[in-house]
C-alpha cells in the first residue's frame, strides 16, 4: 500500500505530511525544498514525484510510506498498487490568498494575473481530482478539511489511523497542529 497526501496547492498538504511523520509513519521525502517563511516547518516533498507522467514506476519508491502528490499528478499513478489518498481540502479564496502571498514572497508573482482564471482552472482540477478519486477500485480516498484539522486534531488523527489500519501516535500527531500558521484566511 502507499499513503499519498494530495490536495491543492496551499492545502495543508504539508502539515499532513508532517503529522503523519510525527505519528510514526515513514514518509518519503528528499529535503530538496527548504522551509521558508511560507512553510517554516518545511514541505516534506520528493522531487522525482514530479516525473510521475513519464515515470509512473517511480511511485514504487512509496510502498509502505507516505508521499505527497500534487493533485494534477494523482491522475498519472499506475493501476499496479493500491493507494489511500489523503485529500486535503481548503476553501479555494484561502487556496487562492496563501499562493499569492508565497508567490509574492518567492519574487514570482505576476501582477495582473487574473484570480478568477486560476480559480476557474484550479476548480476544473478538482471535479476531475474527485471523480477520478471515485472512479478507481484501487484508490480509496479520506477527505480531510484543514479546517478541521486545526479544530480537532486528535479526531483527524483517530480518523487517520482508521483509515490507514495503523497505529499512529496521536499527540505527536496533534502537537504538529500551530493554528499560528493559519495565516490566510477568507472569513
Amino acid at each position: 500500500m502507499i499513503t499519498i497526501v494530495s490536495g491543492l496547492p496551499r492545502s495543508g498538504t504539508s502539515l499532513m505530511m508532517q503529522m503523519l511523520a510525527a505519528g510514526g509513519m515513514p514518509i518519503l521525502s528528499d529535503g530538496e525544498r527548504k522551509a521558508d517563511t511560507d512553510n517554516p516547518r518545511g514541505y516534506l516533498e520528493w522531487e522525482p514525484i514530479k516525473q510521475l507522467p513519464k515515470e509512473p514506476g517511480c511511485i514504487a519508491e512509496a510502498e509502505g510510506k507516505a508521499v505527497k502528490v500534487i493533485s494534477l499528478l494523482l491522475l498519472s499513478l499506475p493501476e499496479d498498487h493500491e493507494y489511500r489518498v489523503i485529500f486535503m481540502q481548503r476553501p479555494l479564496a484561502e487556496v487562492l490568498a496563501s499562493q499569492e502571498v508565497m508567490l509574492h514572497h518567492r519574487g514570482t508573482a505576476k501582477s495582473g494575473a487574473d484570480a478568477s482564471v486560476i480559480a476557474a482552472a484550479f476548480e476544473k482540477n478538482l471535479r476531475a481530482v474527485n471523480a477520478w478519486l471515485d472512479s478507481k477500485t484501487y484508490v480509496k480516498t479520506l477527505r480531510v478539511s484543514y479546517h478541521d484539522v486545526l479544530r480537532d486534531a486528535e479526531d483527524i488523527g483517530t480518523k487517520l489511523s482508521q483509515f490507514l489500519g495503523i497505529k499512529l501516535h496521536g499527540k505527536a500527531m496533534t502537537s504538529q497542529v500551530d493554528a499560528t500558521l493559519y495565516r490566510n484566511r477568507t472569513r
